[in-house]
């Protein structure tokens, strides 16, 4: 008896489905579409899109306020910067920044909240034009606050 190329081909396409059907689950690792461990499946990749809900016992996000005592001042004229913390323990540093160009730099005017919660601190600014100034510390950072220098008189 001849047996041709096409019945043997039938006949090991035939043993692969038998032992697909005998290995059931673990046939799913021989099939031709090979998954490593670092590729997820599309269900587990479903599930991480998916971002989970804040526990109730989570602690809340702390937050920062700022205002200023003044809209604009001549240069070095001091003025205050104040405002409020929430969900802060009370004697957190909060320290100003500036935005100078694209950056935000620390300033020297650090101080710490209240037990209340609430901080103020003395500032002089020296360069001219509008500041944008921000109050960070204990993870938060406050709205951006603005201040105008003008320029210094001119003594005859």
């Amino acid at each position: 008896m001849k047996i041709t190329n096409r019945a043997k081909h039938t006949a090991s396409l035939s043993g692969f489905a038998a032992l697909a059907v005998l290995l059931g689950p673990a046939a799913d690792m021989a099939s031709a579409t090979p998954r490593t461990a670092a590729t997820p499946r599309p269900a587990a990749v479903a599930a991480q899109a998916v971002e989970a809900p804040r526990a109730a016992d989570e602690a809340p996000l702390p937050t920062l306020t700022a205002q200023t005592s003044v809209s604009s001042v001549r240069a070095a004229q001091e003025f205050r910067v104040f405002g409020a913390s929430r969900h802060l323990p009370p004697g957190t540093p909060v320290s100003l920044q500036q935005q100078q160009g694209t950056r935000w730099v620390d300033l020297p005017a650090s101080v710490r909240t209240t037990p209340q919660g609430t901080y103020s601190m003395r500032v002089v600014l020296g360069i001219e034009g509008r500041n944008a100034l921000r109050v960070t510390g204990g993870g938060a950072v406050s709205p951006v606050v603005y201040v105008t220098v003008e320029a210094r008189e001119e003594r005859a």
